[in-house]
């Protein structure tokens, strides 16, 4: 039998992934990455057929995928905020809704000032990355409890030259000492631990420390709205993420801390994601 065209291939693997939200986005991701090219080149080379050892990269790409491997994790990057940045296993994957929390924040960043900016838990460094990149007068500084998670956002930090990123070691505030912020931002661990959600899907290969977060998934939450205040200028601001399902529970908790101007913002499907406040003593 003759071997596929690109084109065959697509549509033929396409099929074979009807389980995936998106089947036709992962497998041209993965052959983008087989072949070394970006998406849009896939389709001039419709015509073409894979020699055999790249078919066979390409088909080891398309098991791990069936197996319920998330994209990001075969292929070792997720775009986030137009950037690519390394991701692994050990890290939560960037997803598209948490850039409606960077646009939020960046809504009361003015452009030509020169905040001071914390993102807890920053993972792969997404959220500080993306806004040290909108705003390159500020200084962010981006946490996480975890060695070798620091190490990939340093990586993706040196990558786009954002040298105003400062990484630090730090359970939440812990390690804070005297840092005081005019914005704080973060997307901590929000599932109830019990969630059957932790066990399907793409969600099940990814941290559990990254995404539990107590039995209503509010713990961190609690832990960064108690200890904001302590770590914020008078003014300043607080950009939490959150489930969909969550928003009044944390407006509740915010306005029961102190704060005020409490807002929430949506996520690309319209949900409730997110809720913004002021620190105002």
């Amino acid at each position: 039998m003759p071997s596929s065209t690109i084109t065959e291939l697509l549509r033929s693997s396409a099929l074979k992934l009807q389980e995936s939200d998106s089947p036709r986005l992962d497998v041209e991701i993965l052959l983008a990455r087989t072949l070394g090219c970006d998406r849009a080149a896939i389709y001039t080379r419709g015509a073409e057929t894979l020699p055999d050892g790249i078919r066979g990269q390409f088909d080891q790409h398309l098991q791990q995928r069936l197996g319920g491997e998330p994209v990001a994790y075969i292929t070792g990057e997720r775009e986030f905020w137009s950037l690519a940045l390394k991701v692994n296993n050990g890290i939560l994957i960037p997803r598209p809704d948490t850039e409606c929390l960077v646009a939020a924040a960046l809504a009361h960043i003015p452009v030509r000032e020169s905040l001071r900016i914390a993102d807890l838990g920053t993972g792969s460094g997404a959220i500080a990355l993306a806004i040290a990149s909108e705003r390159p007068r500020c200084h962010i500084v981006a946490t996480d409890i975890d060695a070798a998670t620091l190490a990939t956002a340093e990586h993706n930090r040196d990558r786009h030259d954002l040298d105003n990123v400062e990484l630090i070691a730090s359970d939440w505030f812990t390690n804070l000492g005297g840092y005081v912020f005019h914005v704080i931002i973060s997307n901590p661990p929000y599932i109830p631990d019990a969630d059957p959600h932790l066990d399907q899907g793409d969600v099940r290969f990814e941290p559990r420390l990254a995404l539990a977060g107590g039995a209503d998934g509010l713990d961190m939450i609690r832990t960064i709205i108690d200890g904001a205040p302590d770590h914020l200028c008078p003014g300043g601001y607080l950009f939490l993420e959150h489930g969909f399902d969550q928003g009044d529970t944390v407006k509740a908790l915010l306005r029961q801390r102190g704060f005020s101007s409490i807002e929430c913002f949506d996520d690309l499907a319209g949900h409730h994601r997110g809720t913004g406040a002021q620190w105002q003593p």
